[in-house]
């Protein structure tokens, strides 16, 4: 750790800028970075970049350059959007160790508005809550990288490493956005991703799976429904089989050493269905999405022959299935879990900046949620630290950071890039 009068002024600089830090959040929060809308909140980005003095490499993600690495998840939809920012501050005569902070710039939608207290890109500030769709996951630990470089650089340091800030795309439905940066070349000693973790480490995430069942009937009047065949209805049967597969899986927790005392790390989620034409004409076909989650190690194509064959014995179940069985695709998500190995380094030097923080130690968590970080670990062979702030209602109504958290979670951040990376003074010649 730093010696005590560098670590206090880290500290004071982190409280002195806070205010233009929860600024900065909320209107980065205010741009409304749906899934191929993100361009005007990279464009922000680049900007706030630029304005620091780091070196901006803003690229449009190339499918055709991604689409054979491993880990890169299929996608039927336009890219000539999808745009991903990096911001590179590179040390003049580097002698610490190299970092990069990662961040996703995409938010989920944010379904209907009535139900949100306040307009969700209409940031709302209350006591020590920051509300906004996307202003926990992740946009407040986004900035709170640059936020990090802003409080070394008032107390009167430079970082003795080079250090790379992403701001990615596709988090949320595939990855590939980090999985680009990748490709481009970027490479560190360390990855810190402040996703909104509640102040904890993530030892071990789960895998994710995204795939779609298209179930086929026979339409008649509804008045002779008994010669048809439902979709609808054969739909919800093929769901409760699938939700049978789910408790399979979640018997093997046992047999995983992160997994084995969460409660239900395998979560399968029907987030999406439609079927039917006609409120009077049995329905002709139905079709839903599904999330499943995965363990680390459990291998994609035997989760999704499982997938299949579970589909299958639940079609010849129902007659008209026998011999017109559901058609399964997959478009998203095809997530290895992860689990952080061979960090010891740079977990130590994040306790210790959390510890020095907080006060207390740091807990570690098995997540049942997926981030990023199985990019650089998996494939990049770089230690991912998984690390943010308390947030509450990612993905529902009324999402919302805390405040204090943040002001905390920025201060460790502060501290383990001077452990990590080194300090010298800042070179005002």
């Amino acid at each position: 750790m730093t010696d005590d009068q560098t670590r206090t002024a880290l500290l004071e600089a982190v409280g002195a800028g806070f205010e233009a830090q929860v600024a900065l959040t909320a209107e980065l929060t205010s741009f409304a970075s749906l899934r191929g809308e993100e361009a005007p909140a990279q464009d922000f980005m680049a900007r706030q970049m630029q304005a620091r003095g780091l070196d901006v490499d803003r690229f449009r993600i190339d499918l055709d350059r991604i689409r054979h690495l491993p880990g890169f998840s299929p996608v039927h939809v336009n890219y000539d959007n999808a745009w991903n920012v990096v911001g590179t501050r590179r040390a003049t005569a580097p002698t610490g160790k190299s970092l990069i902070l990662n961040g996703h710039i995409d938010v989920v939608p944010e379904g209907p508005l009535e139900m949100w207290t306040s307009p969700p890109y209409a940031p709302r500030r209350d006591g020590d809550w920051l509300y906004g769709r996307g202003v926990g996951d992740m946009k407040a630990g986004l900035v709170a990288c640059l936020a990090a470089l802003d409080a070394i650089d008032r107390a009167g340091f430079a970082p003795a490493a080079d250090i790379c800030v992403q701001s990615v795309v596709e988090e949320e439905c595939t990855g590939n956005g980090a999985l680009a940066c990748l490709e481009r070349g970027y490479r560190a000693d360390a990855v810190l991703i402040p996703e909104p973790l509640h102040e904890c480490l993530i030892r071990a995430q789960i895998g994710v799976i995204w795939f779609r069942v298209r179930v086929q009937g026979v339409p008649v009047h509804v008045a002779d429904a008994g010669e048809g065949a439902n979709a609808i209805m054969a739909a919800y049967q093929v769901i409760q089989a699938l939700k049978g597969l789910e408790a399979d899986w979640n018997a093997r927790k046992a047999d995983d050493p992160d997994y084995a005392d969460v409660p239900h790390p395998i979560n399968l989620n029907v987030g999406k269905i439609a079927g039917g034409d006609w409120a009077s004409s049995v329905p002709s076909w139905c079709e839903f999405d599904v999330r499943v989650a995965i363990f680390p190690g459990q291998q994609i194509a035997d989760a999704k022959a499982e997938i299949e064959d579970r589909i299958s014995r639940a079609a010849r179940d129902i007659p008209f299935l026998r011999n017109n069985p559901p058609q399964v695709s997959y478009n998203g998500f095809e997530a290895e879990g992860y689990r952080l190995e061979q960090a010891e380094a740079p977990v130590a030097a994040l306790s210790a900046a959390h510890e020095a923080v907080f006060g207390g130690k740091l807990d570690t968590v098995a997540s049942t949620a997926t981030t990023d970080a199985r990019f650089f670990g998996l494939y990049g062979k770089m230690p991912a630290l998984v690390y943010g702030p308390k947030a509450e209602r990612i993905h529902g109504f009324d999402e919302r950071v805390d405040l204090v958290s943040l002001r905390k979670v920025t201060q460790s951040m502060v501290l383990f890039i001077a452990q990590w990376c080194g300090l010298h003074p800042r070179d005002d010649g």
